[in-house]
C-alpha cells in the first residue's frame, strides 16, 4: 500500500497552493504550519513574507484564506494576530485519514525514497571480561537505531566491533597453555538454559584472567614467556591460535547470554572484532606513510591537526603506529573504515560510542578523510552519555566497583515481577509462576530500555529503579499499561468491532488522540533521519497521555450509541497498533494483559 499523507502534510500543500495563487510573486514560499493549541494548526509563514514584500501581513493574510478552495480536510480557517492563519480540520478528516492509515500494516509508514547502506558499529564489549553498566547504553540505542532504520527500508549492517586482540592475550593464552584444563566444561554446568550457560562460562574466564593475571605480576619468566606468546599470535601460529579462538568462544557464549536477558539479537556473524583487521594494518601504514597523511615522529607513525593540541600547548597526534611496531586503536579504526565503505558499500557509518572518546574519533574520521577512504560526513559518532547512580556520580557498587550489566538486569527483573504480581492480585487476575515471570521480565528489561531511550543520548541519566518500574510518569510501565488496557476493552467488547465513522462527531479528546496518531509516520521519518530513539519515546509517552485522557472521558464500551462506539474501539485498536509497533522499535514487548 502506499504510504498515507498526515492531515499536517494535505493542509500544508493546500495552503502552499493558496499563498502561491494569492501571492503569485513568492509562489515558493513556505506558509510554516505547525500544531498550535490555538487551532488544530497554525500557519506563520505570512509575517516574513509581509517583511519581505513590504506589505501589512493580516491583509496578506486574508489574500490567501480568500484564495483558499473549500475542502472537506479544513472545517474553518480565521486570520489572528500580525497575520496567523489558525486551521481547524474536520472530523471526517481525521477519521478517514485514520482509517487509511489503519488499513496498512505499516499504519501508513512510507520506505525511504533513496534507501542507501548504513553500517552501524554499537554494543563493543572486549573478550574475557564482564559486560558492564557502561555497555548498557551502546546495546540498547544502537538496537533501537538498528530496528528504526530497517523499518524505514534501509540496508543495515551490524557490527559489533569486540576487544578480542592485543598484549593481555598473550598473557591469557600461555596461561591456558600452561594449564589446558582451565577453560573446561564441567559436567552439569550448563544445566539452566542460556543465563545460566553465561554465568558459568563467565566464572571460568574469570578464574583464568585472575590466575594468568596473578602469575604474570609475580613470575618474571611467565612473564616473559607471554610477551612471546603475544608475538606467535600476531604472526598467526596455528596452536596459539586455536587457544585464542577458545578463549572467544568462551565469551561469546556468555555475551550471548546478557544478550539474550538483555532481549537485544546479536548474531555471529555481525560479530567482527579488532582481530579481523590484523591483515590489514601494515596496508593502513603504507598508504598513509605514502601519501603524506602520516609521518614519522621519535619513530611512531603519526597524524597531526591543527585544532588538536595539548595542554602544554603542543599538538597532540593520532598514533597510527607505536615506536616498537606495535598498533594501536587508531589503525584497527582505520581498517575497519577502509573496510566498511569499500568492501561493505557503506552510504554512512554510525558509531554508537561513549562521547568521552569524540576526540579520538574525529581525529580517526579525518585522518581516513584525508587518507581517501571516507567520502565527506559519512561517519558520525552517536556519543552518549553516562550512567549516573542517584549521587549524581558514575554508577558504582557501594565498594566502587563497576555494575555488572548482569546484576543490574536481574534487580529491574526482580522489581518489576514483584510489580506485576502486585497488580495481578489487586486486579483479581489469576496469573501462573510462568507468566508472572515472563511479564516481570518484559516489564523489568522494557524499564531499563526505555529509561535509557527516553533521555537524549548525548545527557547522563540517572539509573533510578524505583522510578523505572513506576505505573506513573514516563515510564515503559505505563505505556505497556495503556496497551494492556485496551486490550482488556477490546476483549470485553464482545460482538462489538473497531469501525471507522467519519460522519461521528468527535469529542475533544477523541480529535486530540486522533492528530497525535495521525504524527505517528513523520515523527518515525524525523527519528531515523536524526538518529533520536528518544523523540519516538516522547512520542508514544504523549500518545499513552492522550488515550489516558481519552479514557476517562469517552465512555467506549457504553457509548452513546453504536456508530459511536465503534468509532471509539477504532480507535482504541489503532492507538494500541501504535504503541506497539514503536514500542517494537525501541526493543521493548507489550504484554497483552498485566
Amino acid at each position: 500500500m502506499a504510504s498515507v499523507p498526515s492531515l499536517a502534510a494535505t493542509v500544508h500543500q493546500r495552503v502552499a497552493d493558496a499563498l502561491s495563487a494569492a501571492l503569485p510573486e513568492v509562489a515558493s514560499a513556505d506558509p510554516l504550519l505547525r500544531r498550535s493549541d490555538r487551532a488544530d494548526f497554525q500557519a506563520n509563514g505570512m509575517l516574513a513574507l509581509a517583511k519581505k514584500l513590504g506589505g501589512n501581513p493580516r491583509e496578506l493574510a486574508g489574500r490567501v484564506v480568500a484564495a483558499l478552495p473549500e475542502t472537506d480536510e479544513i472545517a474553518g480557517i480565521e486570520v489572528s494576530g500580525p497575520g496567523f492563519l489558525n486551521i481547524t480540520v474536520s472530523d471526517a478528516a481525521i477519521v478517514r485519514t485514520l482509517a487509511a492509515r489503519a488499513a496498512d500494516e505499516r499504519l501508513g509508514v512510507p520506505y525511504a525514497e533513496r534507501p542507501g547502506t548504513t553500517v552501524i558499529d554499537y554494543s563493543q564489549p572486549n573478550v574475557a571480561k564482564e559486560m558492564h553498566v557502561g555497555h548498557l547504553r551502546s546495546t540498547v540505542i544502537g538496537d533501537a537505531i538498528v530496528q528504526i532504520l530497517e523499518h524505514r527500508g534501509e540496508k543495515v549492517v551490524r557490527r559489533h566491533h569486540i576487544g578480542d586482540w592485543g598484549t593481555q592475550f598473550g598473557m591469557l593464552i600461555q596461561y591456558l597453555v600452561e594449564h589446558p584444563h582451565e577453560l573446561d566444561h564441567a559436567s552439569g554446568e550448563e544445566a539452566g538454559g542460556s543465563g545460566a550457560s553465561g554465568e558459568a562460562a563467565m566464572s571460568r574466564l574469570n578464574r583464568l584472567y585472575k590466575a594468568a593475571r596473578a602469575l604474570f605480576d609475580s613470575d618474571e619468566e611467565f612473564k616473559a614467556r607471554a610477551r612471546d606468546r603475544v608475538v606467535l599470535l600476531q604472526s598467526g601460529d596455528r596452536a596459539t591460535l586455536e587457544m585464542w579462538r577458545r578463549i572467544v568462544g568462551e565469551s561469546m557464549i556468555y555475551f550471548h547470554a546478557v544478550y539474550d536477558q538483555l532481549d537485544v539479537e546479536i548474531r555471529d556473524a555481525d560479530v567482527v572484532g579488532e582481530s579481523a583487521y590484523n591483515d590489514d594494518l601494515q596496508q593502513v601504514v603504507k598508504e598513509l606513510e605514502d601519501s603524506g597523511v602520516a609521518v614519522r615522529s621519535e619513530g611512531a607513525l603519526c597524524v597531526f591537526f591543527d585544532d588538536v593540541k595539548g595542554p602544554d600547548g603542543k599538538p597532540v597526534p593520532l598514533i597510527v603506529q607505536k615506536s616498537n611496531g606495535g598498533f594501536g586503536y587508531a589503525a584497527t579504526d582505520l581498517a575497519a573504515i577502509r573496510d566498511r565503505v569499500g568492501k561493505l558499500g557503506a552510504d554512512t557509518l554510525l558509531y554508537v560510542v561513549d562521547a568521552r572518546q569524540a576526540l579520538h574519533f574525529k581525529m580517526v574520521f579525518e585522518t581516513a578523510r584525508r587518507a581517501g577512504w571516507l567520502p565527506g560526513d559519512a561517519a558520525r559518532q552517536l556519543a552518549f552519555g553516562t550512567v549516573l547512580g542517584k549521587d549524581g556520580k558514575p554508577f558504582k557498587t557501594r565498594e566502587g566497583e563497576t555494575v555488572r550489566l548482569v546484576d543490574l538486569l536481574d534487580e529491574a527483573v526482580e522489581r518489576a515481577t514483584a510489580v506485576v504480581r502486585e497488580k495481578a492480585e489487586q486486579g483479581g487476575l489469576e496469573l501462573t509462576e510462568e507468566e508472572i515471570a515472563e511479564r516481570g521480565a518484559q516489564v523489568g528489561i522494557g524499564a531499563v530500555k526505555y529509561a535509557d531511550l527516553s533521555t537524549s543520548m548525548s545527557r547522563d541519566y540517572v539509573f533510578d529503579l524505583d522510578r523505572m518500574v513506576s505505573l506513573n510518569g514516563d515510564t515503559s510501565v505505563y505505556l505497556q499499561y495503556a496497551y494492556a488496557r485496551i486490550q482488556s476493552i477490546l476483549r470485553k467488547a464482545g460482538d462489538a468491532r473497531p469501525a471507522a465513522h467519519p460522519e461521528v462527531e468527535l469529542a475533544p479528546a477523541e480529535r486530540a488522540l486522533g492528530l497525535h496518531l495521525d504524527e505517528f509516520a513523520e515523527t518515525l521519518a524525523g527519528v531515523a533521519e536524526t538518529y533520536e530513539p528518544h523523540k519516538l519515546a516522547a512520542y508514544l509517552y504523549q500518545l499513552a497521555s492522550l488515550y489516558t485522557t481519552f479514557y476517562d472521558q469517552c465512555p467506549v464500551i457504553r457509548a452513546e450509541s453504536e456508530a459511536v462506539r465503534e468509532n471509539r474501539l477504532f480507535l482504541c485498536d489503532l492507538t494500541a497498533r501504535t504503541l506497539r509497533q514503536g514500542m517494537a522499535l525501541l526493543g521493548i514487548r507489550t504484554p497483552e494483559r498485566l
